[in-house]
């Protein structure tokens, strides 16, 4: 769970940006929670006014990592490459939550 400070706009970021489906609600719906996915990857993003930051630790396998960084370059996500236990891609939401993929051997 990743607590941000507007709903709409963390889930546009995930949806728009890093290419993430919305699970739930149903469109229709407002909601001050949504969970998103990617693959496997599930994120619920909750509006709170928590300042406090999380970090998501995503291991991939070598082609999945690729094929990951070629979408994310195609999208224009600023990327940031970075240091947790490995050499790691780093991608920030607006609310300073970390996505972070190791780079597979």
């Amino acid at each position: 769970m990743f607590f941000v400070a507007d709903v709409e706009r963390a889930e546009r970021f995930y949806l728009d940006m890093l290419g993430f489906r919305r699970d739930w609600p149903a469109d229709s719906e407002v909601w001050t929670v949504r969970q998103v996915s990617h693959g496997e990857c599930e994120i619920i993003l909750c509006q709170d006014t928590r300042s406090d930051r999380a970090r998501l630790f995503i291991e991939l396998t070598a082609e999945a990592f690729a094929d990951l960084h070629r979408e994310f370059t195609e999208r224009g996500v600023p990327v940031r490459e970075t240091w947790w236990g490995y050499d790691c891609m780093e991608v920030l939401d607006p609310d300073g939550n970390a996505l972070l993929f190791p780079k597979s051997d």
